[in-house]
């Protein structure tokens, strides 16, 4: 399709101009400007919007590729000469702008106002996209594409909603991005030092040796304790970096239950090989006087005669007590014995002497009915 826009003539640029905005914006401004003159203009946003279809741009500029367009384009948009509301060409083939009459026509010099805040400045566009040195450049902080399209609707529809200008959207972007990035970065390195429970989860050799060597916590018990460990985590579902210290402490508290559960237990049962009575046993033992070395020597004993008699009982530690206390007495009895044989024996030749200096008359009624000589 021709076209009465393009003559065969010689593209004037103004050197002022290029020195100002740069020759390839410059050239680009020209075109535009030209454009401007023919093409009707779509009304929208309180602006009259000048729309160029690819063919019509590829007419005016066949001098450039649509990356180029897309460039020259983005970098008239930021240096505020036009306003894009365009998707980035490269994906939407088409402009769509409007040249930025505080630009294009400063005031005079005579009563120069003060400079808006939004001068030069445009709004987002709805296709906004980053062009390909803005890509370039965030490739060169390692973050992936895919994460690159993840944030743009957000940051579009957000920007869109505050309805404000900026000079230069790739780099309020690039801000953006690089933010959220260091957000996510360091929201994985949290999730990577947790793991949730696996079936197959097992205690460290560090946590085994904890609980035998130190809690003298028995090894079949620790391992029994494995699978009902590992079943509540998962049912919870929660991610932990700490799986061995809340193994260990809950086993320390197992264990502490298990051994009050068979310390007052009152079913009846069997003596241990290794049984061995409880400090209360030894502190009663104390209150009643009895050497504690002695109680220790008889557990031996003790042990090996209700093991070999294979009898029940609920209650070892009060067994334990009452033969400590037997073995006792009989212990102190056999002490004394010397002494009491010694007097018995005075007592004796003394009654024998009486029996022979005198008659049975003289004895008192009570020595006779005392009298237990006939059964020595």
């Amino acid at each position: 399709m021709s076209s009465s826009l393009i003559p065969e003539k010689p593209l004037t640029v103004s050197p002022a101009l290029a020195a100002t905005i740069g020759l390839e914006e410059a050239v680009m401004l020209t075109l535009l400007n030209e454009a401007a003159l023919y093409r009707q203009r779509s009304t929208g946003a309180g602006r009259e919007w000048l729309v160029l279809e690819q063919t019509l741009v590829e007419q005016l500029m066949p001098f450039w590729n649509a990356h180029d367009i897309q460039r020259v384009s983005r970098n008239l948009a930021d240096k505020g000469v036009i306003l894009l509301d365009s998707a980035p060409y490269g994906e939407s083939r088409e402009l769509r702008l409007v040249f930025n009459e505080q630009a294009e026509n400063p005031a005079p010099s005579v009563a120069a106002p003060t400079p808006s805040p939004t001068r030069g400045a445009s709004l987002i566009g709805p296709h906004w996209q980053p062009d390909r040195e803005l890509m370039a450049q965030i490739a060169q902080h390692n973050i992936p594409e895919f994460f690159v399209r993840e944030q743009l609707p957000e940051f579009i529809t957000y920007w869109r909603e505050r309805a404000e200008a900026h000079h230069a959207w790739g780099s309020k972007f690039l801000k953006h991005l690089l933010r959220q990035w260091r957000e996510r970065e360091q929201s994985t390195q949290r999730r990577d030092q947790q793991v949730p429970m696996s079936s197959g989860w097992r205690p460290s050799r560090d946590a085994l040796e904890v609980l035998v060597k130190h809690a003298n916590i028995s090894l079949a018990f620790i391992e029994d304790a494995v699978p009902e460990f590992v079943l509540y985590w998962q049912e919870r579902g929660d991610i932990g970096r700490t799986w061995n210290s809340k193994f260990i402490q809950h086993v320390k508290r197992q264990w502490l239950r298990y051994n009050a559960a068979l310390e007052h237990d009152p079913s009846p049962r069997r003596i241990a090989d290794d049984w061995q009575p409880s400090q209360d046993v030894y502190d009663v033992l104390r209150l009643a006087n009895i050497d504690v070395d002695f109680a220790r020597q008889a557990v031996p004993e003790f042990v090996l005669f209700w093991r070999d008699s294979n009898q029940l009982h609920s209650s070892w530690n009060t067994k334990f007590l009452q033969h400590v206390k037997y073995q006792w007495a009989k212990h102190k009895q056999r002490a004394l014995q010397p002494h009491s044989s010694q007097q018995q024996a005075g007592q004796d030749a003394g009654q024998q002497t009486a029996h022979r200096s005198g008659h049975t008359r003289d004895r008192s009624l009570v020595q006779d009915l005392t009298d237990r000589s006939w059964a020595s």
